[in-house]
């Protein structure tokens, strides 16, 4: 072990020590409003809601799968391999910014378009992250890790300690995850992406929202990836 794996540890347990620190009053009563509107919402529409996404995510990770290097970081250490995770995160910010300020600038229509478009690119990365840290995404153990990572980068307080505490035991609970909660899922994750995007489809101000928004989504979804991954691959203080 080195001192940078140690460095790595302690920056993972302060990223999970922020992680379970309970949201701000804003985010929490907008959550709040949120759960409120979500009861009034039949339940026809949450399962046509949740057929939609399960079925567009399960799209994306087909595409992701086949799109990604999977040898891209064979014999790197720990400390080239973050390295190139935060090039990765840049590049996909930069991306996420274009695509938020072209379907931001387009209002309602191409605003619309945007959901699709935002999850194809969160997913690819996640895969890349995935493939740098050694991680065999053609098992469907890797993947279902990886729609983890995403639900714990983008839910509530509550939902996010639990999906915290599914990754750090991930090795003996993996068994019993056999399946996605889909409706907690896409639930979770419209919520979030509906506070983060309110305005992104006003015309005049959509563009430079949309922007924002994805840069800070990729941001948050990054630094999520990055801590995950190093989680499991030090589940222990290292040892100088």
């Amino acid at each position: 072990m080195n001192e940078y794996e140690l460095k790595v540890y302690d920056e993972v347990e302060d990223w999970k020590r922020k992680l379970t620190r309970r949201s701000g009053m804003m985010k929490r009563l907008s959550k709040k409003a949120q759960v409120k509107v979500n009861e009034y919402i039949p339940d026809k529409v949450h399962q046509m809601m949740t057929d939609s996404i399960k079925a567009m995510v399960k799209a994306t990770l087909f595409g992701s799968q086949l799109t990604t290097n999977h040898n891209q970081a064979l014999g790197l250490t720990l400390e080239e391999k973050d390295e190139l995770v935060r090039k990765k995160i840049s590049t996909y910010q930069k991306t996420a910014i274009v695509e938020g300020a072209g379907t931001g600038a387009g209002g309602i229509l191409l605003g619309l378009a945007d959901f699709p478009l935002l999850l194809s690119i969160e997913m690819k990365f996640l895969f890349e992250t995935a493939a740098i840290y050694g991680f065999n995404t053609k098992e469907y153990e890797e993947r279902l890790f990886i729609l983890h990572v995403f639900q714990l980068a983008f839910s509530s307080d509550e939902i996010r300690r639990q999906t915290l505490e599914d990754i750090e035991k991930w090795e003996s609970r993996k068994e019993q995850l056999v399946e996605m909660d889909w409706r907690k899922f896409q639930q979770e994750y419209r919520d979030y992406i509906d506070l983060a995007k309110m305005l992104q489809l006003v015309p005049g101000i959509g563009a430079f929202v949309g922007a924002y928004a994805n840069n800070n989504i990729l941001k948050t979804l990054g630094e999520t990836a990055m801590n995950a991954y190093r989680l499991r691959l030090l589940q222990k203080a290292p040892e100088l």
